[in-house]
């Protein structure tokens, strides 16, 4: 079979354990039998973060703004437990934040459908998809642990010296303090591409904060996306026949429960981290949704909106055979490759990634599936399949498509 050449690199950033060895099977199996596969790769598992004082995590953002396109396998952001695991310099910041900082994207997240996986909230009719803000809050903050009593001030210090501060608290003991940042430029950039998104896919808006509880932090999300909103967006929504709305996040997470879903939720950055992995989970699995990096300019990142399976990866070390769920993995691959293809003007690109969405999709149906499919499907007589034949299994499917 001739491979389908491609013309300009996608970003390829490597990560950390037992994603990182499905994303060598998925490549050596999906992608490198039928793709002439260009890639510029960067290596963010966390061994070279630290060897490159995480220069390389900032050297693939910047890549991603050049090509246009990237592909990011799950990455480890450190605890304290993991700074002596891997002997650490330092305890480095979430890769992904790194990059969402330096492209100033939303991430898009949506659950992968599939027959056979119900959802546990029996009136979700259709997927709902997170729209996290994918700049500042606790992604960039700075922290203090406090010894002793003292007084904790917020200062700013103007261009012009002058100063604004506002106690935050005065310790009588130890404690912690940690402050938090975002710009009315990154919130409207978020706002455009969540009004824009909805157009696009002709769906619903919710957006949700705590307005009422943080009344100049959170306020201002509220009052950038109404400004926005009544300014360029109402006419186009209207004429959609769509509606965008504002509500508070505890509002929207009792709503969501009995929505039949088909609509998009926006929400800041870590409201957004948490309430993905709720909704995807809710759908059947963590290992079954998507998510892209979108940034202003139109670039794209495309990841699994997953973790790196540490259980699953000392299994596999200890040399146990393991059934890791590779699906959004390898749809972070094949959402990158249908965007190269449709940039770069090469319809065969874009194919292949539908058909092998379908060929994953349709070997699940199908009945071979990892254990936690397994665990949760309503089909019978099911046969559960290790890390690597899964993968094998999927490869099988495409080839007789």
């Amino acid at each position: 079979m001739e491979k389908i050449m491609m013309t300009t690199p996608l970003v390829e950033m490597d990560g950390d354990e037992m994603t990182r060895i499905l994303w060598k099977m998925i490549k050596d199996e999906l992608l490198l039998p039928f793709i002439d596969l260009k890639t510029e790769y960067y290596d963010l598992g966390l061994e070279n973060r630290n060897a490159t004082d995480d220069k390389v995590t900032v050297e693939s953002a910047e890549a991603t703004k050049k090509y246009g396109v990237a592909v990011k396998c799950a990455t480890i952001t450190p605890n304290a437990a993991r700074m002596t695991e891997y002997n650490l310099k330092e305890m480095w910041k979430s890769p992904n934040g790194t990059i969402r900082a330096i492209l100033d994207g939303t991430v898009f997240r949506a659950p992968i459908v599939v027959k056979g996986i119900e959802p546990c909230v029996k009136n979700w009719e259709k997927p709902i998809t997170l729209a996290r803000h994918a700049y500042g809050d606790v992604y960039k903050n700075s922290e203090i642990r406090v010894d002793g009593p003292g007084k904790a001030e917020l200062v700013f210090t103007a261009a012009d010296g002058t100063e604004t501060r506002e106690l935050i608290h005065e310790f009588k003991g130890a404690g912690i303090l940690q402050g938090m940042h975002n710009t009315d430029a990154s919130i409207s950039s978020f706002a455009k591409a969540c009004f824009n998104y909805a157009l696009d896919t002709k769906q619903d808006l919710w957006f949700a904060t705590k307005d009422t509880i943080s009344k100049k932090y959170d306020h201002t999300f509220k009052d950038i996306f109404a400004e926005i909103y009544e300014a360029e967006y109402k006419e186009k929504f209207a004429e959609a026949g769509i509606e965008y709305f504002y509500t508070l996040i505890d509002d929207a997470v009792a709503r969501v429960m009995k929505a039949k879903g088909g609509f998009i939720w926006a929400c800041k950055n870590y409201d957004g981290d948490v309430m993905s992995d709720m909704v995807s989970s809710a759908f059947g699995s963590l290992a079954m949704m998507t998510s892209v990096l979108v940034s202003p300019q139109g670039v794209y990142e495309y990841e699994a909106a997953h973790g790196t399976v540490q259980r699953h990866y000392y299994k596999h070390l200890a040399g146990e055979e393991t059934s890791t769920n590779s699906v959004a993995t390898i749809f972070a691959w094949t959402g990158a490759l249908r965007k190269r293809g449709e940039l770069d003007g090469i319809k065969e690109l874009m194919e292949f990634a539908d058909k092998l969405e379908k060929a994953t999709l349709s070997t699940i149906e199908n009945g071979k599936m990892t254990k936690d499919l397994a665990l949760i499907t309503s089909l019978e007589n099911v046969t559960v399949l290790n890390s690597e034949d899964f993968i094998k299994e999927i490869r099988k499917t495409y080839e007789a498509m």
